[in-house]
């Protein structure tokens, strides 16, 4: 038996470690098609877990479709294994479904479109539980930030969209058209506001991605200020914000500026804490430092490589490594192009911090 537990173990690495092993023949951004996604399609989130597998939703058909979700597991070569269809949907509207984190079990945390839930789902016997759900709130008055209304000009439903898990146990979650981050209490149950803030309404298009980068910061992206809650309502912003000793948020500051329409979305930070974002808008990818200067674009304009090559970017939606290697949800969308939507393998030549996950994550409280 423990012969054959070491024998796995290596096998595992070496997959883990073979596509990188090819790393001295491969650039920087130099871009391949992973996994070209099957209906329903529309990519929006590759979850690179810690058994080194990459766990795809799918999201919103813009145009509509009767489709149940599914969740996709590819190998680190791009290889599907196996999916689930998510039951449970209101197909009758918008639905989708993103793979936002795994909990300390393994099990896949989903966040749900329509109904607004978080799910929890058993790889290994393809259960699915319900974790949360997420209030429908309504706008604050004037003047008004909460706690039990949303801070935006406008009256939208709940889009859970990102999540990362606090070191109790805690899971954030951002909301992606109500101006608010929500806290799943350790162990799950009804999400409470834990920040509403007019800074993250974006009306249609707000807030997005969220990465927890040591014991008491997260790091926080805005796909635009659209509210008018700070400043020009056409670029992005990516916050740090800190968590205070008593669990409460604190101080929120801004790193980052993206140009006009970048739309930035899903993002990831490297161990150099180099931030790399995914520009919805722009079809480009950028690198930040650590303290939020640009650094690098790529495709620097828009749809074009080196020497004029074309890069498939379409919709670009989020960002995650595996190994030297970036996993990029294309999610063509408002586009629809099925031979677009795919995971891309983009070569970053450094490797990414890996994620916090709590030992309690998803079964209660630390310590």
């Amino acid at each position: 038996m423990r012969r054959a537990a070491a024998l796995v173990a290596a096998l595992l690495a070496l997959a883990v470690a073979a596509p990188s092993a090819q790393a001295g023949h491969r650039h920087k951004w130099d871009t391949q098609v992973f996994a070209r996604i099957p209906k329903p399609g529309f990519p929006a989130r590759a979850y690179v877990a810690p058994n080194h597998r990459v766990y795809e939703g799918t999201y919103v058909n813009p145009t509509g479709d009767n489709q149940h979700s599914r969740v996709l597991e590819y190998t680190a070569f791009g290889e599907l294994l196996r999916s689930w269809t998510v039951h449970g949907q209101d197909l009758s509207g918008d639905h989708g479904v993103q793979v936002a984190t795994s909990d300390s079990r393994g099990r896949l945390v989903l966040l749900d479109h329509t109904p607004a839930r978080a799910l929890l789902l058993n790889i290994n016997t393809g259960k699915f539980s319900r974790y949360s759900t997420f209030e429908d709130l309504a706008p604050c008055p004037p003047g008004q930030t909460g706690p039990h209304c949303s801070p935006t000009q406008t009256d939208h439903p709940p889009v859970a969209n990102y999540a990362a898990w606090g070191r109790h146990g805690e899971l954030y979650v951002t909301d992606y058209q109500q101006a608010v981050i929500w806290r799943v209490p350790p162990g799950g149950g009804k999400a409470h506001v834990w920040l509403a803030d007019p800074r993250l309404d974006g009306d249609e298009f707000g807030t997005t991605g969220i990465v927890r980068v040591n014991r008491h910061r997260l790091l926080v992206d805005q796909q635009s200020s659209a509210g008018g809650g700070d400043g020009d309502p056409t670029t992005g912003k990516l916050y740090s914000l800190k968590i205070r000793p008593s669990e409460q948020p604190g101080h929120m500051r801004r790193l980052w500026e993206s140009r006009p329409l970048d739309g930035p979305d899903g993002f990831w930070v490297a161990r150099s804490r180099h931030v790399y974002v995914a520009l919805a808008g722009s079809n480009q990818l950028v690198e930040l430092g650590r303290r939020g200067t640009e650094i690098d674009r790529f495709p620097t304009a828009p749809g074009v490589g080196e020497n004029g090559s074309s890069v498939p970017f379409d919709t670009p939606s989020s960002v995650m490594f595996l190994g030297q290697r970036l996993m990029v949800a294309n999610q063509s969308f408002p586009a629809g192009s099925s031979d677009d939507q795919a995971i891309l393998d983009v070569f970053a030549g450094e490797r990414g911090m890996p994620e916090r996950i709590p030992r309690c994550a998803g079964i209660g409280r630390c310590g």
